[in-house]
């Protein structure tokens, strides 16, 4: 189906159901959905054209017959081009948000041909209009990017900004674990109003808001890509976290010292292969009842 015919009966709100699922798998559904939302928000101030006449035909040194004849249609032409500049003012700033759920990944194409692979429990958010000045994401959770070459690319989380012209590089963003792998290129992170410059297999990790020691990555791009996620050296905590990030599952871990380091891998197929390869090397057990999981002492 055309799109133009998709959104003008979506407008017209008469989609049949099979017209609604078409529509849906439009590429800029979730940007028509976005602004329609912004403006029926949007409600234009309230305009009299009688009214203003009547509050500057005082200050007019010409006849009110004359007047009447182009003053009344100039002023509604000026109230329609003032509404209609502040509706296309409103919508082309609006940013463009991406969010995966639990278990979910997604890969996003930028405006300039830059791919982001977006990791599960994360969103991404830019500005398709003012891309061509300002290459700028906002990241809250994990992503991998391959950035095209061109001016300044920034990465912009709570803990930290992420900096790179052309490059490949990972940035991990959770509760109190910020982490930037670079992969290919040069990148600079800004953590604190301090910058450090990151070459080709190095990383930069804050956790707990202390600085790790810089670690060499061996590899060419994470391993949440290949379907597992591997730490070295990292709490339990965040490994648990990133179970839950991975499977729809709660965990309980009363009595467990999540404190301790974790030096392994899990898999994000096989939920009882995944508790496996965290408890077993801890010492740790596990019980399971649905989506319930509870760590214990072996």
């Amino acid at each position: 189906m055309k799109r133009e015919y998709l959104i003008k009966k979506w407008l017209d709100n008469n989609l049949s159901t099979e017209e609604q699922k078409a529509f849906e798998q439009l590429e800029d559904y979730n940007d028509l959905i976005q602004m329609d939302t912004a403006l029926k928000g949007f409600k234009a101030p309230y305009f009299s054209a009688d009214q203003t006449y009547q509050n500057i035909k005082p200050k007019l040194n010409i006849s009110s017959e004359k007047t009447n004849q182009w003053l009344k249609p100039l002023l509604r032409i000026a109230a329609i081009l003032a509404i209609g500049f502040s509706v296309y003012y409103y919508t082309t700033t609006l940013d463009t948000q991406i969010d995966t759920s639990i278990a979910q990944q997604t890969t996003i194409e930028l405006p300039d041909a830059s791919a982001v692979n977006l990791n599960a429990n994360s969103t991404l958010t830019f500005n398709k209009s003012n891309w061509s000045n300002n290459r700028e994401v906002n990241l809250n959770g994990e992503a991998f990017f391959k950035v095209a070459k061109g001016q300044k690319f920034d990465v912009i989380t709570t803990q930290g900004i992420v900096s790179v012209l052309g490059t490949q590089f990972n940035v991990n963003q959770r509760k109190n674990y910020f982490e930037v792998i670079c992969y290919e290129g040069l990148v600079a992170v800004t953590h604190k109003n301090n910058t450090v410059k990151l070459k080709p297999g190095h990383t930069f990790r804050i956790i707990d808001g202390k600085l790790l020691a810089n670690e060499k990555e061996n590899t060419t791009q994470p391993s949440w890509l290949r379907g597992e996620s591997r730490f070295n050296g990292i709490p339990l905590k965040y490994v648990i976290s990133e179970l839950k990030n991975q499977y729809n599952i709660d965990i309980t871990t009363d009595n467990i010292d999540t404190s301790r380091l974790f030096n392994g891998s899990f898999t994000h197929k096989n939920l009882d292969l995944a508790l496996q390869s965290v408890t077993i090397p801890l010492n740790l057990g596990y019980s399971k009842s649905g989506k319930s999981i509870v760590l214990k002492r072996e």
